[in-house]
């Protein structure tokens, strides 16, 4: 969920400049250059979009036997899904088909097969971007996030890094994470994984991308929040130790159910299928970073029996910062949770509304990400090295060049006298119509070898932002507000700028929120084995951190969630 840039979005392929110093003096660019190719077709997968005119439906029949797969495929459409805990089974069909079915006897409702989305990476609505950015302290610090929902209380109360012997951990707990698959070989997450299912390609490689190409790391980031094991050998210096980092339940196992494509979508009947898959796996809880579509009695009967069978469902509210939380989470089986910044102050962007149950930090998280696809960035201006966040996707390396201010770089001309052909760092200033990809095409080719985005938010905040993964880009981060005040001041200075490859990433969003939720419930499972989805619930509600007015409020549902807390309400207090 970053501002402006998404994979999916228009892919534009560019190039460095040659150190010609003469302008096409119609359009006002470096030669050589290309930019603003025809864009490409998304990647999605053909349960997600189709190109022989089928809709994706959920057909629910009155009573078993009901409506099977045969007759589907006799009437012409295709059986993608059939479900153990609802009559009904899920199809492609042209509106001829679907009309037959209506008038089958058997059939009850046809419901429609809504798309859902990653509520993290490039999901948030421009004007909640511009408030989404580094957390109070401006460090995006992960233990620091641990310690504020009360993680560290529970297996590291004497702070040395590690659990303490004999703390609950989540052992012995499985979440099951449906979400984009993840690299399945990240160092602090290939010990925790016990089982995997690709509902995209149907097979047991749930790795997030495909032929290739890589998706969106959002699961890797979810999954690593949850459960990362630390110590392991990923890649995250400066910032990070050779330690890492550790999830809020490092002890419990990982069941990973990808359903997002390389877009970050997929229909409901796939997260349904998950969802039932993740039940004969043994699973206590289900942690759902996505979002869309309506309630239907298909998904309300699936979610049900999850809850009555011993799993809690948990879900992101959503990221269009409405009255209105989305659905799943807005399901009366499934806890809610939205997101909250490092001051505790519902963050702008997250859905609220009836039916939220709790809040969690989602702003500015730092967890595992596709090894070697995250960036830690550093920039020099001088003596001084202000807070930066490198854009998702972003080229990796070391460039530097004077600074140039190139206004909100929404056209070929915005850099001014000032740029030259033989390369400069651009400086651009957020604008709500300019996306980041054109901004940086645009200053790009008029010699730009690096981008800095500004913040001008009174609060501070680096936003965190993205490029499309194709195409040829460069160097590019956000700066604080702070930090912005200092860069404006030193134009034309000599500006370096290093971001180097790691396995770790920044995200924000209601998506990193809900694995801090779907850890700690693993924590209370483990903790009493035999406690129900509603006992859980209960105690995680009734331990939370007041937010806002006194008691339940739709900003903040019952509050922030505490870990130790929540763990004493379960089962007593804790030496």
């Amino acid at each position: 969920m970053k501002r402006w840039g998404f994979i999916g979005l228009m892919v534009l392929a560019a190039c460095m400049p040659d150190d010609s110093e003469k302008r096409d003096a119609q359009r006002n660019v470096c030669p050589g250059i290309t930019a603003g190719e025809l864009p490409e077709e998304p990647r999605t997968t053909q349960k997600v979009t189709s190109e022989d005119g089928r809709e994706p439906v959920i057909i629910r029949y009155r009573q078993a036997p009901g409506v099977t797969a045969a007759r589907v495929h006799q009437l012409g459409g295709r059986v993608t899904a059939s479900f153990r805990h609802a009559p009904a089974l899920a199809a492609r069909v042209t509106p001829e088909e679907r009309l037959e079915l209506a008038l089958d006897p058997s059939v009850e409702s046809i419901e429609p097969d809504a798309e859902l989305r990653a509520t993290g990476l490039g999901s948030l609505p421009l004007a909640a971007l511009t408030r989404a950015g580094l957390g109070a302290s401006g460090a995006g610090d992960y233990p620091g996030k641990l310690q504020r929902v009360q993680a560290l209380q529970v297996w590291d109360r004497d702070g040395d890094g590690v659990p303490d012997p004999g703390a609950v951990t989540g052992a012995g707990v499985r979440v099951c994470v449906i979400d984009s698959g993840m690299d399945m070989n990240h160092p602090e997450l290939r010990d925790a994984v016990v089982g995997a299912r690709d509902f995209l390609d149907a097979d047991d490689d749930a790795t997030d991308g495909e032929e290739g190409h890589w998706g969106t790391g959002h699961g890797t980031h979810v999954a690593g929040i949850i459960a990362a094991r630390a110590g392991m050998g990923g890649q995250g210096g400066p910032v990070l130790t050779e330690s890492g980092l550790m999830g809020v339940a490092p002890g419990a196992q990982l069941l990973v159910a990808r359903v997002l494509d390389l877009n970050g979508r997929t229909n409901m009947s796939l997260v349904l299928e998950a969802v039932e898959w993740c039940m004969s796996q043994g699973a206590r809880v289900a942690s759902l970073s996505l979002a869309g579509g309506l309630a239907t009695f298909t998904s309300e009967d699936i979610f049900k029996a999850a809850l009555d069978g011993g799993m809690l469902v948990v879900a992101a509210a959503g990221n269009e910062g409405q009255y209105l939380v989305s659905y799943p989470a807005s399901d009366p089986s499934v806890l809610a949770v939205g997101a909250v910044d490092d001051l505790d102050r519902r963050v702008y962007f997250s859905s609220h509304g009836e039916g939220l149950a709790l809040m969690a930090p989602g702003v500015d998280v730092l967890s595992t990400f596709p090894r070697g696809l995250g960036s830690f960035a550093q920039l020099e201006l001088g003596r001084a090295r202000p807070a930066s966040r490198s854009l998702l996707y972003a080229p990796t390396g070391n460039t530097w060049g004077a600074l140039v201010d190139c206004g909100h770089g929404g056209t070929l001309d915005s850099c001014g006298e000032d740029s030259s052909c033989d390369g400069f760092i651009a400086y651009v200033h957020p604008h709500p119509y300019v996306r980041p990809e054109r901004a940086m095409v645009n200053v790009m080719k008029q010699g730009a070898r690096a981008v800095i985005f500004a913040s001008e938010l009174v609060e501070g905040g680096a936003e965190i932002l993205s490029v499309p993964q194709q195409g040829a880009w460069v160097p590019a981060v956000t700066i604080t507000q702070a930090a912005s005040t200092v860069m404006g001041r030193q134009l034309g200075a000599t500006t370096r700028l290093t971001l180097r490859p790691v396995d770790y990433a920044y995200m924000s969003g209601t998506s990193m929120a809900t694995p801090y939720v779907s850890g700690i419930a693993a924590l209370l499972f483990s903790a009493r084995p035999d406690a129900t989805p509603a006992q859980v619930r209960a105690a995680l509600q009734s331990s939370a951190k007041d937010l806002g007015p006194t008691g339940y409020d739709t900003e903040h549902g019952h509050g922030l969630v505490q870990a130790r807390g929540a763990m004493e309400a379960l089962v007593g207090p804790t030496p």
